[in-house]
């Protein structure tokens, strides 16, 4: 289960942001290793704010787990014949690592895997950035100068589950989260709620060469709404922009605060995350909802993270018990083997040819 992680304590903070900042498919940066160590410093202190804030650090590792255990458990039943499964955790910058996972997977002897995002939406700077990670630590040059102490161990067989944005199963887990937050506003406001799908933004510079990430958020929000009726009014928003260039928006903060001069109620809905962290836990609820108090807004709210959701758990062991279950299976999508058209990274290039090439072999 391939996810962007976050530091479970506050002293991994430092760690966190520096692995982050470092990864020029996440944030590309002129002069990326000489200004992503200033970069990640520089913004500790606050961070490490932040998720004293939250509790002292990220839950997002207790809610992959929780999901993962439930998944598998699920699984077992819904696809006996490749019974048992066990769910792994693959951190982009957080632990356990990649590397971490990979380690554990080897001292276990797995011979068959599912590289399974956990971000709905493909982006080359989320899920892409996690199988460009998987395909060095397996693959790549530093992986190949490593296998020489590693004679007569098998080769892991892989497949991939690159994108579900509008699987049946995580859209009504999602819509069902917002049913029961509307239930909280006065019966005859519920249907003029607006609802502002947020998501984390991008880099124009990574939107402009192509990244599908845009469209396939937009996709999950029409297929929630035609879910629910489309009797709300609705906007998709961005968060979390990084530094002075340009990014998607407009930005969530921004929408709240033009949107409040005509509209009380507004519901806040995270719809790129899978649980809880600090985007939600700390921008939503500390910034976000602070923000609208201060305005005077009295009726702006955010829907839970999908976390423990038992529909949303069933929805990602459907995904995992269908693509099981091809025949034969497909190591990977045919949107998956499509590089964006300004693309200039070739260790994409290779990553997905690395992954291409098992299939016929799972």
């Amino acid at each position: 289960m391939m996810n962007m992680g976050g530091p479970s304590t506050v002293p991994e903070t430092h760690d966190f942001l520096s692995r982050l900042f470092h990864d020029g498919d996440l944030i590309p940066l002129p002069f990326q290793n000489y200004l992503a160590p200033v970069i990640a410093k520089r913004r500790t202190p606050k961070i490490e704010e932040q998720y004293a804030a939250i509790g002292g650090g990220s839950p997002i590792l207790k809610w992959t787990r929780a999901q993962g255990e439930g998944m598998a458990q699920l699984l077992d039943e819904l696809s006996p014949e490749t019974a048992p499964h066990k769910a792994y955790v693959a951190f982009r910058y957080a632990k356990p690592l990649t590397e971490d996972c990979l380690e554990e997977m080897r001292r276990d002897g797995v011979e068959r895997a599912v590289a399974f995002t956990q971000y709905p939406q493909y982006s080359c700077s989320t899920t892409g950035s996690s199988l460009n990670e998987m395909w060095k630590q397996v693959a790549g040059p530093e992986a190949k100068k490593a296998e020489k102490g590693k004679e007569g161990e098998k080769e892991i067989k892989w497949s991939v589950i690159d994108r579900w944005g509008v699987h049946e199963g995580f859209v009504d887990a999602v819509a069902r989260n917002i049913e029961a937050s509307l239930l909280e506003y006065p019966a005859h406001l519920r249907s003029s709620v607006v609802l502002l799908f947020s998501a984390h933004s991008l880099p124009m510079s990574v939107v402009n060469r192509g990244d599908p990430y845009p469209a396939e958020v937009g996709a999950t929000v029409s297929a929630i709404m035609a879910r629910l009726g489309n009797v709300n009014p609705y906007r998709l928003v961005w968060q979390s922009q990084v530094g002075p260039s340009a990014w998607l928006g407009p930005q969530t903060s921004d929408a709240i605060k033009g949107l409040g001069k005509r509209h009380n109620e507004m519901l806040l809905v995270p719809v790129a995350f899978t649980s809880d962290h600090i985007e939600t836990l700390f921008e939503l609820d500390l910034e976000y909802l602070e923000e609208a108090k201060e305005m005077g807004l009295t009726g702006v709210k955010r829907c839970a993270s999908l976390n423990d959701s038992p529909y949303f758990i069933r929805a990602i062991a459907d995904i995992a018990a269908a693509h099981l279950k091809q025949s034969p299976v497909q190591a990977t999508s045919p949107q998956m083997g499509l590089r964006c058209p300004g693309c200039t990274n070739e260790k994409c290039g290779e990553q997905k040819e690395y992954f291409a090439g098992f299939q016929g072999l799972v």
